[in-house]
């Protein structure tokens, strides 16, 4: 296939799908069909374009897309098996500045000071299939898949095939309930073995080790199994009654003693620049190992430190995996063309002679914007080298400016829309230039529209790329409110075209559209504000908005309401309203200053008004049995129990919401120590105050550490 970077957000969901159902059948042919067609790395350069891709466009990203599985989603053919304790996913590092960012994150996290030490565990990400070993009283009970994360495939007779899988554990010291964890995979040299006997007799070869290794254990037979070269790596727990060591290095070697073989370049380094050191050393022996690994994965030493940082989306915070560096191609540079984004954005795009980096033909590559052209002196007619970033994006490098052709010319960049040619500006302190025909502009229009009913917003079923372009061409769909007068406008009496008589639909496709469109009227009420397409208002931001602010006509008070801070007067703050959207946990004055753009601006309170009048969203989930559900809570001050993120993380968790500032809306603000100006206001204004032993009594946390 061509691993292009299409850069409009219709052409992003064309390279989406195509992806995603390749990616889909190469997962049925290695799991299920055992006779893989692909290798392992044109595997996982699909799975990491994918991934790259809903990073670009977080709109892609659906429930089922391959990037939301942790691992495999279960067969029927096997019985399933439901994880005690999920298997996650980790967060993934392409840059020795990202680890060290990791470890700041980290630091920042746990406000731990500069002389506090850090151990963090370093280990070679192992290129197998995940597993999940039960034991109960010593004795091995059962064994899944990762699965999806949350369930996995019952594939106990085949792991109790592998010679590296202990049937009973040795030590006086064994947990009665253990679940451990590990890769299943394959040597070099025993796959080179098998598939000599594959060539023997006549049977499909296997692509490589990881595939190979994956297709074997999830054998319906448990004698092919049996046949298969399988080895096994514990490298760490699920469920387990006891945990006999504090450390991720300590209970690793607790497996390895308790009769797992556990990776003997396991260590653990109190330096980030020794953890650094250690991977490219892994790096540069990785050949010599006998086994594939794609990288090093760094863990948080010590266990209750883990605990205390805890989880964000699929994957803890307190590990991450250090990938191998990306592969690198040169070719020419065609022509730049602009293409523009569901915002406006001109986003500069490289045609490029097709070349093939790490197994993947790349045609398009990203310029990003005008600096970075100008940056790195890229003309037409260049020669370039051309990189996929983290083994995924397209991007070039550098230009190889000794094969400039005489006469090429710095690259101009258009200040008007090459779409509705209207004028394109660009912000102070921004590097975009945005197309200023919003309500005129097609390229945004459609790309809003396909936004609102996209899977993550109104997921709207039967109203996808294709069916909103024809209808904005029908002239049927031009804005959200739209949709749902779509079938009233259908029935009106006299009407010439139906839609069930129009090519490629017919009564029963009607009807379902209509029924789906009926069924969005009261999607949750963050879904819709995320589905406006507002500026820097993704999924996440918006559950924090909506959190806060229970509606989208509070929120669009609350915009109207608010006085951004006038950078003439030098400690001019904004108004209340201003400081309370600021202060709301993740949100800060980029994404305020966005959303009260968007509902301050007279040209957006039509289409607004008329969707509001259409539809019925219903409220966030929240935990309505907790003592501060619902409350506006600030923390002020030196916290001495948990950092003032873990305060934060905790109050969200039970409902409440969090603030930055103390205003009229304040219910409650928790002062530690040297709690300044926050403490004296919420006195001026009545406001409950509690320290944080009562504040942890209030919500029946007094008595934990």
């Amino acid at each position: 296939m061509s691993a292009e970077l299409p850069l409009s957000l219709e052409d992003a969901a064309k390279e989406h799908e195509a992806l995603a159902a390749e990616i889909r059948e190469h997962d049925k042919r290695y799991y299920q069909q055992d006779a893989p067609t692909i290798s392992d790395a044109d595997y996982d350069a699909l799975r990491r374009k994918l991934e790259a891709l809903e990073t670009a466009y977080p709109e892609l990203r659906t429930p089922d897309s391959p990037t939301e599985e942790v691992g495999a989603a279960p067969s029927e053919a096997f019985a399933k098996v439901r994880h005690a304790v999920p298997m996650l996913s980790l967060e993934k590092a392409f840059t020795d500045a990202e680890v060290v960012e990791f470890a700041a994150r980290v630091r920042r996290f746990l406000d731990l000071k500069p002389e506090q030490p850090l151990a963090i565990s370093a280990e070679p990400k192992i290129d197998g299939l995940s597993a999940s070993l039960r034991y109960e009283n010593g004795r091995f009970v059962r064994g899944a898949t990762r699965g999806d994360g949350a369930v996995g495939e019952d594939v106990t007779p085949n792991l109790k095939t592998i010679a590296d899988v202990p049937m009973r554990l040795k030590g006086a010291d064994v947990p009665e309930v253990l679940e451990v964890r590990g890769e299943v995979y394959m040597s070099h040299a025993d796959f080179a073995e098998l598939n000599k006997r594959q060539a023997e007799a006549g049977k499909p070869l296997f692509a490589n080790p990881r595939n190979a290794a994956a297709g074997s254990l999830r054998q319906l037979d448990p004698k092919v199994t049996q046949d298969r070269p399988l080895r096994f790596f514990a490298y760490a727990w699920g469920e387990a009654s006891a945990v006999p060591s504090d450390t991720q290095t300590g209970m690793v070697q607790t497996l390895g003693r308790w009769g797992f073989p556990i990776n003997p370049l396991m260590q653990a380094f109190a330096t980030t620049d020794e953890l650094i050191a250690h991977y490219h050393v892994i790096e540069t022996e990785r050949s010599e190992l006998g086994y594939d690994i794609d990288g090093v994965v760094y863990k948080v030493d010590r266990l209750d430190l883990q605990r205390r940082l805890g989880f964000v989306s699929r994957s803890p915070r307190w590990a991450i995996a250090h990938k191998f560096p990306a592969e690198q191609a040169t070719t020419v540079l065609e022509g730049i063309e602009i293409q523009v984004g569901r915002t406006g954005a001109l986003t500069p795009v490289a045609k490029l002679k097709p070349v093939t980096v790490g197994g993947v033909v790349v045609a398009n590559a990203t310029l990003h914007n005008e600096d970075e052209i100008a940056r790195k002196d890229i003309r037409v007619g260049d020669t370039v080298i051309v990189q996929r970033a983290g083994d995924v994006i397209p991007q070039i490098v550098a230009v190889v400016m000794d094969h400039r052709p005489e006469g090429a010319e710095p690259y101009v960049f258009p200040h008007k829309c090459p779409v509705c040619h209207s004028h394109a500006a660009r912000d102070e302190g921004e590097v975009v230039w945005r197309c200023t025909g919003g309500l005129i502009c097609r390229a945004q229009q459609v790309e809003r529209l396909r936004h609102f009913v996209s899977r993550n917003a109104m997921d709207i079923e039967g109203l996808g790329e294709k069916q909103i372009q024809a209808f904005y061409e029908w002239g049927e769909i031009r804005e959200p409110a739209d949709i749902f007068t779509l079938k009233a406008r259908e029935e009106t009496a006299g009407r010439m075209t139906f839609l069930k008589n129009r090519e490629g639909w017919g009564e029963t496709s009607a009807a379902n559209l209509f029924a789906a469109i009926e069924d969005a009227r009261t999607r949750t009420v963050n879904r819709l504000l995320y589905g406006l397409g507002i500026r820097h208002v993704g999924e996440i931001n918006a559950k924090r908005l909506m959190r806060h602010y229970g509606t989208i006509d509070a929120l669009r008070a609350a915009s109207r309401a608010a006085t951004p801070p006038d950078p003439e007067i030098k400690k001019d703050k904004g108004n209340d309203d201003w400081q309370e959207m600021t202060g709301i946990e993740g949100v800060g004055s980029v994404v305020a200053r966005a959303v009260v753009d968007f509902f301050q601006e007279p040209k957006n309170d039509a289409p607004i008004d008329a969707l509001l009048a259409e539809v019925a969203p219903e409220p966030m989930e929240a935990a309505q049995d907790s003592p501060v559900a619902g409350l506006t809570v600030v923390f002020t001050g030196s916290l001495e129990r948990m950092t003032r993120e873990e305060a934060k993380a905790m109050a969200e968790r039970l409902g409440a919401k969090t603030s930055g500032s103390v205003s009229k809306k304040t219910d409650i603000v928790v002062a530690g120590p040297g709690a300044g100006s926050k403490l004296a206001k919420a006195a001026e204004l009545g406001i409950e105050t509690l320290t944080e032993d009562e504040w942890l009594e209030r919500v029946g946390e007094g008595a934990s550490g």
